[in-house]
């Protein structure tokens, strides 16, 4: 059986936890890995503290193919993650100068001066790779199989661009959604239930919509990476929706 890879989101910064800042990364980098055949298997949210970000990095490196971490790689006193990755893997930070070289470089074409915060941003982890920041320059890096991003979603998502090649793509996962306006879960647990126990190669999710009296529903979305079974379990919940009275919507 092909090795499935998998990965883990970090998300870092006290502005995620105090909810000042709504996160969209998760989203980015599983949308990223999706058609990749990575499936996202944990996320965690961590303070800027780097004994916390020390743990959950080792603990998530461990368990996973991939780590994508986001946020804390600016200039300023918080931005902490780039020493907590180097303590994570027990090796020294400093200033790359491939990064130091292209941001001096950036800096002087915007006619801005290239102070000792902005040069902060030159810092990683002894032995990683940079990886591109088309954006404003400012790079990420890459440590074995940890890739640190930048929190501003627009940032992260470009750096994903130079991720990809490097990956060790899986097997794609299909998806396919049922919706049945009308429909109840508790209409629909039972068979549900049996469905779900008797495909154990497909994931099967039960998602309620709440819109106005005449516009609630239930979608039920399935995935797996046998494209087969994955037909089987469709119209097995599509048949499900009518033996209830309702027509189902398919969605791929």
């Amino acid at each position: 059986m092909t090795h499935q890879p998998t990965a883990a989101v970090l998300l870092i910064g006290d502005e995620l936890l105090s909810g000042r800042t709504r996160d969209i990364n998760l989203q980015q980098v599983a949308q990223f890995l999706e058609p990749l055949g990575i499936p996202v298997c944990e996320a965690r949210t961590v303070r800027d503290i780097q004994d916390e970000i020390v743990a959950a990095v080792n603990a998530l490196r461990a368990k996973y193919t991939y780590v994508f971490t986001t946020g804390g790689i600016g200039p300023t006193h918080d931005d902490i993650t780039a020493d907590a990755i180097a303590a994570a893997f027990g090796v020294g930070i400093s200033e790359h100068p491939d990064a130091l070289r292209d941001m001096a470089a950036r800096y002087a074409a915007m006619n801005t001066e290239f102070t000792a915060p902005r040069r902060r941003m030159a810092r990683v982890p002894n032995g990683a790779s940079l990886v591109a920041n088309p954006v404003s320059g400012a790079p990420g890096f890459q440590m074995e199989n940890v890739f640190t991003l930048a929190g501003v979603p627009q940032i992260a998502r470009a750096m994903l661009e130079d991720i990809g090649p490097r990956l060790q793509t899986g097997a794609v996962v299909h998806k396919v959604t049922v919706r049945g306006k009308g429909l109840r879960e508790g209409d629909l647990a039972e068979a549900l239930g049996r469905i779900a126990q008797e495909a154990p190669g497909v994931g099967i999710g039960s998602y309620p919509w709440y819109g106005a009296i005449d516009d609630h529903g239930v979608a039920l979305v399935a995935r797996s990476v046998d494209a087969a079974a994955l037909a089987a379990v469709q119209a097995r919940l599509e048949n499900l929706a009518r033996t209830l009275g309702v027509e189902p919507e398919t969605l791929r």
